[in-house]
């Protein structure tokens, strides 16, 4: 069944909108740094690192930001923001939980808890020159937030006392109770002395008893905000005196056209009722009304953003919308449909470029919403930002025209992405990323794609082209028709791949390429511990599987997991590219597949891989143009450890398939193109799987990455005009 994504009124909505913004200023990501570039030599690389909450200093030119895991405070130094430079670490006594600086100096919150019962804490002021601990106070309690005020007169703090998830289900009340507190600030000097506790017991109908703040920020009055987010409460509070001024519930919405449900497809057809916003990040907007990020904990999660009030008035809420633009973007966190979605969780507030911007991170999507506010209206989303995995913490540098966000997540242990701290600007031309974009459907829901492993150009019409996903989504296998004649990409409809009318299964679809007569081949790579056969699909314009052919015998008896990685069609012939070496082949050589369509015959020929570096080589797609087959060729490495993701070209002489089983002639191949430069013009880190590649009726290239379906993946989708490649 095919979904047409764009009706013509919207068409025509959307290009206006469009155009109205193609040549304003805009927010592009210019820079990602390594955190574990700057952990000490005595404690190794192997040290889990963690960029978390992030604060400027006053000159914008360095960076510091809070590292739990590795328990102190990092710098960076940014004088050329595009060239961030390691600045140093400064271990502290504690686990930091949060960093505000102001004067040179780090105040930072340190988590000295024994135990959930026991909690402690302390406040101390860092010399970011000398590393040095200048001053210090007892907390009481476990801080979280950490917020100075716009006068730098007072520092606030968010004394959580956090529970134990472990216990009764993580369910509140679990005493100690929570509270926040204040203290005068005399340049850099902490006052001790000026301790001001503000109790939040009391104020909430959910365990009120039991106050767990999360998050504060302080206004020009010196009026503190605070969320309580398991209470799903908001307090604001005098920060002198500790009185509170007004308080309300956070409340809750009904969310209809939701994904609840973690099925291995992009489904927005769910309904939740009643769902508390539990907002965590919260942001005074002006003296009068402040924003919250509304990530949920244990009870909700409300998947936007809400704008109330100093008196608790709800005059904006986001409802589904924000959730809606990032998986439309290709950023949805399926595996996360059943509990809180993108999750909201950090924010940002700054006037820049001559605006007041909202910066929303979402934590789950790890992309960043960029809205410009309006006081007597609804907000604007101007941008969607890609951030590195799993944002935590933001801040706008107003004078240099730049933001800062913290990825907390590094896997280290599994051999993925490091933490990074990524950097935008905002300046003259066109924003570079998405790259590519869906739309709604007709019901106004958004129809929402990632994980493209396979892609292939009309073979009538210039750029328009043809992508599959793999099987991260196994109940949902889907060709995506991409119209690349407009910037971004647009994908224009999508063709569920079906048996019987149903969606088919037991499908890891990694190749496509058009059979001529407006159907398609596909090439689906098996598992057999799984039950996905090794094999090639024909279907047609609708999607529907007309024929299947199995991998032979020959083949079989020598499979190993990784197969198909795609597939090309000459003349009667399909070439198939297989990833990684199968049991029969030689260490460094991986096949090239053939399937005569008409004698049904197999046959195959060798392909020399690169040397290995790190992890291993193999191939991700292959396509026919001209006298030649192009074929990329990748190591399995992110980061600062990608090391290979080129394109080469075999004459199309040499490929004289020789049957299966025996000695099989070996190919020649040519470097055509390092796509390394390629995917560091996006600011970001090299990503891993650059999967799909075509070439269109013009003699363009266009490649894709596959971002894993968002899962221990930021979620990103280059999609990359090469041109036309020299000698192509």
């Amino acid at each position: 069944m095919r979904t047409i994504l764009l009706s013509s009124a919207a068409a025509v909505a959307l290009s206006a909108a469009l155009a109205a913004h193609a040549h304003a200023d805009a927010f592009n990501r210019i820079a990602s740094f390594p955190v574990n570039t700057n952990i000490p030599d005595a404690m190794g690389q192997e040290s889990e690192s963690s960029a978390e909450i992030i604060d400027a200093t006053e000159d914008g030119m360095m960076l510091v930001y809070s590292d739990s895991p590795l328990g102190g405070i990092g710098m960076i130094d940014i004088s050329d923001p595009a060239n961030p430079a390691a600045a140093g670490f400064v271990a502290l006594d504690g686990e930091p939980t949060a960093v505000a600086v102001r004067a040179g100096h780090a105040i930072v919150g340190l988590n000295t808890s024994e135990s959930y019962t026991e909690p402690s804490g302390t406040i101390v002021s860092v010399d970011l020159s000398s590393g040095e601990v200048a001053h210090g106070c007892d907390l009481g309690g476990q801080p979280d937030s950490v917020a100075v005020s716009p006068d730098g007169s007072l520092v606030a703090i968010a004394i959580e006392n956090e529970r134990d998830e472990d216990l009764d289900d993580g369910v509140i009340p679990q005493m100690p109770a929570g509270f926040a507190v204040t203290f005068a600030l005399d340049g850099v000097a902490i006052d001790c002395d000026s301790r001001v506790v503000a109790d939040l017991t009391g104020l909430a109908e959910v365990a009120g008893d039991d106050p767990e703040p999360e998050f504060v920020d302080i206004n020009t009055a010196n009026e503190v905000v605070v969320t309580l987010q398991e209470n799903n409460h908001i307090a604001i509070f005098n920060g002198e005196t500790g009185e509170i001024v007004s308080h309300f519930s956070a409340g809750a919405v009904d969310l209809d056209n939701v994904d609840i449900d973690e099925e291995r497809a992009l489904t927005f057809d769910g309904t939740l009722l009643g769902v508390v916003r539990e907002p965590d990040a919260v942001k005074w907007l002006d003296e009068n009304r402040i924003v919250t990020a509304n990530e949920g904990d244990y009870e909700g999660g409300s998947r936007g953003f809400t704008i109330f009030s100093k008196d608790g008035d709800a005059l904006y809420e986001s409802g589904l919308s924000f959730e809606y633009e990032v998986a439309m973007i290709g950023h949805y966190p399926e595996r996360r449909s059943g509990n809180k979605g993108v999750e909201p969780e950090g924010m940002e507030v700054a006037e820049i470029g001559g605006a007041t911007h909202i910066f929303l991170l979402s934590e789950r999507g790890s992309v960043i919403g960029v809205y410009r506010d309006n006081p007597e209206g609804e907000p604007e989303l101007v941008q969607i930002l890609p951030t590195a995995l799993g944002p935590e913490g933001a801040v706008a540098i107003p004078g240099r025209n730049l933001v800062a966000v913290a990825n907390e997540v590094d896997l280290i242990e599994d051999g993925g992405v490091r933490s990074h701290v990524t950097i935008y600007e905002l300046g003259e031309g066109e924003a570079q990323y998405p790259t590519i974009r869906s739309m709604m459907d007709d019901a106004g829901r958004p129809v929402g794609f990632g994980a493209l492993s396979g892609l292939a150009a009309d073979p009538e019409q210039p750029g328009i082209l043809y992508a599959v996903n793999d099987s991260f989504y196994a109940m949902q296998p889907t060709i995506f028709t991409i119209d690349a004649n407009q910037t971004p990409a647009r994908i224009i409809a999508a063709t569920r791949v079906t048996r019987g009318g149903a969606n088919a299964q037991l499908l890891d679809l990694e190749g496509i390429t058009p059979d001529g007569e407006g159907g398609f081949w596909l090439a689906s790579e098996g598992r057999t511990d799984r039950m996905i056969p090794h094999g090639l699909y024909h279907v047609n314009a609708d999607g529907e599987i007309e024929e299947s052919v199995a991998f032979p015998p020959e083949l079989l008896a020598v499979e190993k997991r990784f197969g198909a990685e795609g597939v090309t069609r000459v003349g009667d012939t399909l070439w198939v590219a297989i990833q990684r070496e199968w049991a029969d082949d030689e260490d460094g050589f991986v096949k090239l597949v053939a399937y005569n369509t008409g004698t049904e015959e197999w046959g195959a020929v060798r392909y020399p891989l690169e040397q290995k570096g790190a992890g291993w080589v193999g191939l991700s797609e292959i396509v026919a143009h001209g006298d030649h087959v192009y074929i990329i060729e990748r190591d399995n490495q992110i980061g600062a450890a990608a090391a290979l993701k080129k394109i080469f070209r075999v004459p199309l002489a040499e490929m004289q398939p020789a049957a299966l089983g025996g000695e099989l002639p070996v190919v020649s191949k040519e470097e055509v193109r390092d796509l390394l430069p390629d995917m560091a013009a996006f600011g970001g880190y090299a990503l891993d799987k650059v999967e799909g590649l075509a070439v269109d009726t013009n003699g363009d290239f266009f490649a894709v990455t596959d971002n894993d379906g968002v899962d221990d993946s930021n979620g990103e989708t280059l999609f990359m005009r090469l041109g036309q490649l020299e000698g192509s």
